[in-house]
């Protein structure tokens, strides 16, 4: 049988009843729709988590203390994990090669208050180096300096967020007074926009002394983390391992396994993110593509259906010459045009809702050809699959039986 007869015969057996092929295809189309779709939301959610760890500085090394277990460059607080110092920055600032900066912080969330106004945020006490460290930019005013250090200042540079939560949109904040857990600290800066999202958002966020936040608010010398500013990426990682080998020494630690910090480099942060996001698409993935399966399902039991109600016209093929190779390839066509067809509205679907879900639910979606592909092939295979079978009961069917077939 030629391939235009072929498909002739495919389209009329599908136009038969309409709408069951338009109800059997709509699984399909759901399910290569939703496949698209979850995996556009987990691309977008890496990209998201990438460019948000990027963004909070270049060259960047983490040293957070505990047993291995926070490699988060920002991270939110040191909970029970009391191991690292202000004078361990200093011995990296002085001792380890290849840096050009070296900010310790103290980070814990605060209650802040200005009038009639309060909001809860992530409050970093640092050194004048951060904004070196970070990448950070001001849109007014300045940022912490080592006079304010040195003195204890009651200052703080605020982040476009926060400003905005106190001061009402773009309001003036500079040289007003906001208090921290109760107590009074001057604005002296405003950060600009860097973006971000959770813990990583650095526009909510409140920096004032490194020594002030020790000795006002959180009342001792322990350090949250280490951020590290290698001075090229190629020098990264022999930098890693000297401030490894440095700390070691510091706390008398023979084995590194017992170590009571870590240290990663950005790389390392972007790897595990990565990671897990890509663990996240394929769950979604797995997910939604359940409904493949049952698309698949539906597609079998319509082909089964059809073969039943054409078994007359399968036993007058045969009787005219039709050989069981013919049969099959009639009813295997109507199944992979039926979801072939089903699979190019699948994916025009999940484009349609991959957008509407970026624009209107504020969920960062990416879309790849990847992903549009192995839908689209996944759909082929099940169209394959789910159609041999009737396709092949079509063609064992005996033309004397199945002429009787009333």
């Amino acid at each position: 049988m030629k391939f235009r007869d072929l498909y002739q015969e495919a389209i009329i057996g599908l136009t038969a009843n309409k709408m069951r092929s338009i109800l059997t295809m709509l699984g399909i189309i759901i399910g290569i729709g939703s496949v698209i779709t979850m995996i556009s939301v987990g691309n977008g959610a890496k990209d998201q988590i990438t460019s948000s760890i990027e963004s909070i500085g270049s060259n960047l090394i983490a040293v957070s203390p505990g047993f291995q277990r926070n490699t988060s460059p920002v991270s939110s607080g040191r909970g029970g994990a009391q191991t690292l110092t202000t004078k361990d920055a200093e011995a990296i600032a002085a001792e380890v090669s290849h840096i050009d900066a070296v900010a310790p912080t103290v980070s814990k969330r605060y209650q802040v208050i200005y009038k009639s106004q309060n909001t809860n945020t992530q409050v970093i006490g640092t050194t004048d180096a951060y904004a070196m460290v970070r990448n950070m930019e001001m849109e007014s005013g300045s940022f912490i300096t080592n006079q304010t250090v040195g003195s204890s200042a009651r200052v703080a540079v605020i982040g476009p967020t926060t400003r905005d939560d106190l001061f009402g949109e773009g309001g003036s904040a500079i040289g007003q007074t906001i208090k921290i857990n109760k107590i009074g600290f001057k604005v002296i800066g405003v950060t600009a926009s860097k973006g971000g999202s959770g813990f990583m958002n650095q526009d909510d966020m409140i920096y004032i002394p490194l020594s002030t936040m020790q000795q006002v608010l959180s009342g001792d010398s322990y350090v949250s983390n280490i951020s590290v500013k290698a001075d090229e990426e190629k020098n990264m990682a022999q930098a890693q391992s000297e401030i490894t080998a440095l700390l070691l020494s510091r706390h008398n630690i023979s084995d590194v396994a017992s170590a009571d910090f870590s240290v990663a480099n950005q790389s390392d942060i972007v790897a595990a993110a990565s990671a897990v996001t890509n663990t996240f698409t394929m769950l979604l993935a797995s997910i939604a593509s359940i409904s493949l399966l049952v698309g698949g399902i539906g597609i079998m039991n319509m082909m089964l259906t059809t073969v039943s109600e054409r078994t007359r016209e399968i036993g007058l093929r045969k009787s005219v010459g039709a050989k069981p190779r013919d049969i099959s390839l009639q009813f295997l066509s109507e199944s992979i045009i039926l979801t072939f067809l089903g699979g190019i509205l699948g994916v025009i679907f999940g484009i349609i809702l991959a957008f509407i879900i970026s624009n209107f639910a504020g969920i960062a979606t990416k879309i790849t050809l990847s992903s549009i592909l192995l839908a689209f092939s996944v759909s082929a295979l099940i169209g394959t699959i789910f159609g041999y079978y009737p396709s092949k009961r079509a063609a064992k069917l005996n033309p004397i039986e199945a002429l009787r077939y009333q």
